[in-house]
This record gives structure tokens, C-alpha cells and sequence, in this order.
């Protein structure tokens, strides 16, 4: 972890060893804090090595601060409520559709290889150009955060930096891009359920 805080970054001796001192210190008590909240332990870790790289970074920036422990629990608590709000992110093959009371994945079986039809290679290749007709179709700004999420596997917290945009609006647009591609190849779905 030591590796991970020092590198890169112009510090003096001094700021190191303070950074040092508190991981040491304050690791034990944050971790605790984090696993209270959330129950995986390697999303916890990552948690609490977002919480020491911001301190690193807030450091090396020359920023001074008066309680540090009160200001990495500050940093943690925004930290865990950043990772359940990314948790409730969903990708558009994780959004069911309900037919005649039974839910159904939507893109992830549209995309499957269930079949193994002589004519499936070319029903393939019409689900495709269909999905990416209906993609072409959204507006620009719901188009760009669906693809960047969808298929790049950007967070939102990225897009977000990169845009200017702030995280519940690019959610909000994705949320609409989703429900108009699903109504959109609704049908396609249905013609290949029903097989």
C-alpha cells in the first residue's frame, strides 16, 4: 500500500512520513468503519484505498488539514455512498423485461447463443444492425453515456469528470436511453422468443 500512495508524486520526506503514519494509525479504524457498511471485503479495501489516495492527493496539493481523522471519515462515508450508488448502476443486458408474469433478460438473451439453427448467424447479424439502428436513434447525449457505459465500461464518475456533467444527470440519461431501446426492439424480442 505504501508503494501505492508514494508513487508518482513530488513530496517531501516530511508529508510521507505523515502519510505513512496515518495509514498505520488510521487503517485499522476505517476499514472496521467501511466493513460495518459494506459486507464484501475486497470492495471495502478498494473503498479505503480511494479514501488514502485522496488524502495523498490533498496533501501533495499543499492542502492543510485540521482534524485528519475527521476529514477521513468524511472522505470515507462520501466514498461508500459513491460505491452504492455505483452499484445500483445497471448495464442494459441486466434489465428484465416481464412477459406473462415471468421476467425475462433482455439484451443478454436477445445476444445469446441458445440456438444452434442452421439460420442463426444471419438472425444474429438482424439483431445487431436492429440494436444499432435503435442506438443510432437516441439523441446524442443519451447515445454517448449509454455506449460509454455500455460498451467502453466507463463509470459514470469518469463520463462525469470528462463531460462537466454531474453523475445524476448522466444516470438519468442512460435510465432513458434504456427504457426507449427497450420499448424499441421490444418487438424483435418477442418475434425470437416466440422461435
Amino acid at each position: 500500500m505504501k508503494d501505492l500512495l508514494l508513487t508518482n508524486m513530488p513530496m517531501s520526506q516530511e508529508q510521507n512520513e505523515r502519510i505513512q503514519a496515518t495509514v498505520q494509525q488510521e487503517r485499522k479504524r476505517l476499514l472496521q468503519f467501511i466493513r460495518k457498511r459494506v459486507k464484501n471485503v475486497a470492495d471495502a479495501e478498494d473503498i479505503l484505498q480511494d479514501v488514502f489516495y485522496q488524502f495523498t492527493e490533498y496533501l501533495r496539493l499543499g492542502s492543510q488539514v485540521d482534524s485528519i481523522t475527521s476529514w477521513l471519515f468524511a472522505v470515507t462515508r462520501n466514498r461508500i455512498t459513491d460505491w452504492f450508488r455505483k452499484k445500483r448502476e445497471t448495464t442494459f443486458s441486466e434489465h428484465v423485461q416481464e412477459r406473462d408474469g415471468e421476467e425475462s433478460f433482455f439484451l443478454a438473451e436477445l445476444l445469446s447463443d441458445t440456438a444452434a439453427s442452421a439460420d442463426m448467424p444471419m438472425l444474429r447479424k438482424l439483431m445487431l444492425e436492429s440494436i444499432m439502428e435503435a442506438i443510432e436513434e437516441l439523441p446524442e447525449e443519451q447515445r454517448t453515456v449509454f455506449l460509454q457505459h455500455e460498451v467502453e465500461g466507463k463509470s459514470f464518475k469518469e463520463m462525469s469528470a470528462d463531460m462537466g456533467v454531474s453523475v445524476n444527470t448522466l444516470l438519468s440519461r442512460k435510465r432513458y436511453a434504456v427504457l426507449y431501446l427497450r420499448e424499441r426492439l421490444a418487438d424483435l424480442y418477442q418475434e425470437l422468443s416466440d422461435r
